[in-house]
């Protein structure tokens, strides 16, 4: 089966699919630095945009099976700041769900590029969580709580809040100890763009006017929160579907739920955290994914061909038409 046919020449990032636990291709492909020419390899951390949301969802299921949350309890019982217009009465669960009406920061459905976000209020001020709600707290409820599935970046944001009133601990410090490092996710994390490990590549944007690329350092948040950005390696996405699939963050019941549909729209579905992508009857295809200026995300995994893909580029490729690809060249 030759992967590499259907890979545009243009394509820089790395992909990764896994059959019954066995590597039938890994690969990466252009630049990690453009400038300097250095390519990407496949240890290189990607930043994920969203993606992150998965895992922010994984540490509070693991808070609720502890005893230390419940799905019910309500944000202004959480929280200790003023919420002005917003509900108090929203839920962990219905933040879980994007059901909440919570004001998004970043309503997609209104605004077409994170960069219009920095216009009026630096992005360099995006360090922690709690950096975010100036642009959020002063806005009303988009619909009343509970009325209606709506992605929202804002109710993410605000449970790696949570996390962090919880456990004492800034969410992406907890996210290390109780997700990452447990299953051997070493090459993952929350940095801040001036102070990248090594072995990141930076992110793309083209220019049409100079007919150049360009960094997203002033396009996206400087440091990721519980709305996302998180780097990572397609290897270590492999380990995380492995271990999640296993039980070993949360138990199998509570997997369970995660994995079922818990809202949907006519068109989408979304359990905790997490998209379901309907394949026929009750069967869905689990996947987490991302986009930001310079930065696309995918990862989905068949749980009934038992197969895990994973495509990330660093020049905002379209990684969820290579992945539709790559399901066809496997079921050829």
């Amino acid at each position: 089966m030759e992967f590499e046919e259907i890979v545009e020449k243009d394509f820089s990032g790395c992909i990764s699919v896994v059959k019954n636990g066995v590597v039938i291709f890994q690969k990466s492909f252009g630049y990690a630095d453009l400038s300097n020419k250095i390519c990407n390899k496949l240890n290189t951390k990607f930043a994920t945009a969203s993606a992150g949301k998965v895992f922010v969802s994984v540490a509070i299921l693991q808070l609720i099976e502890n005893g230390k949350l419940s799905f019910d309890d309500n944000i202004g019982n959480l929280l200790d700041f003023d919420l002005n217009a917003i509900d108090k009465r929203i839920t962990v669960k219905q933040l879980l769900c994007h059901t909440s009406g919570i004001p998004d920061y970043f309503d997609e459905t209104i605004m077409s590029e994170y960069d219009e976000l920095w216009r009026d209020y630096p992005n360099y001020k995006i360090r922690t969580s709690s950096d975010l709600v100036p642009l959020f707290i002063d806005k009303p409820m988009m619909y009343p709580t509970g009325d209606k599935f709506q992605y929202n970046n804002t109710g993410f944001v605000v449970l790696g809040l949570i996390i962090e009133k919880v456990t004492g601990q800034l969410f992406d410090k907890y996210l290390q100890k109780s997700v990452f490092e447990p299953c051997g996710m070493f090459d993952t994390g929350y940095y801040e763009l001036d102070r990248l490990p090594k072995n990141c590549a930076n992110s793309y944007i083209y220019d049409k006017q100079r007919d150049e690329y360009y960094t997203n350092i002033y396009s996206v948040d400087v440091k990721g929160t519980g709305a996302g950005g998180a780097f990572t390696t397609v290897s270590d996405i492999d380990k995380f579907w492995s271990n999640l699939l296993a039980g070993k963050f949360i138990s199998h019941k509570m997997l369970e739920q995660m994995l079922s549909v818990q809202s949907s729209s006519k068109s989408e579905h979304y359990g905790y955290g997490i998209w379901l992508d309907k394949i026929k009857g009750n069967t869905y295809i689990p996947y987490f994914q991302g986009s930001d200026p310079g930065v696309s995300f995918i990862s989905s995994f068949d749980t009934v061909n038992n197969i895990s893909i994973t495509v990330v580029s660093n020049f905002g490729c379209n990684v969820w038409n290579l992945r539709r690809n790559i399901i066809s060249a496997i079921n050829k």
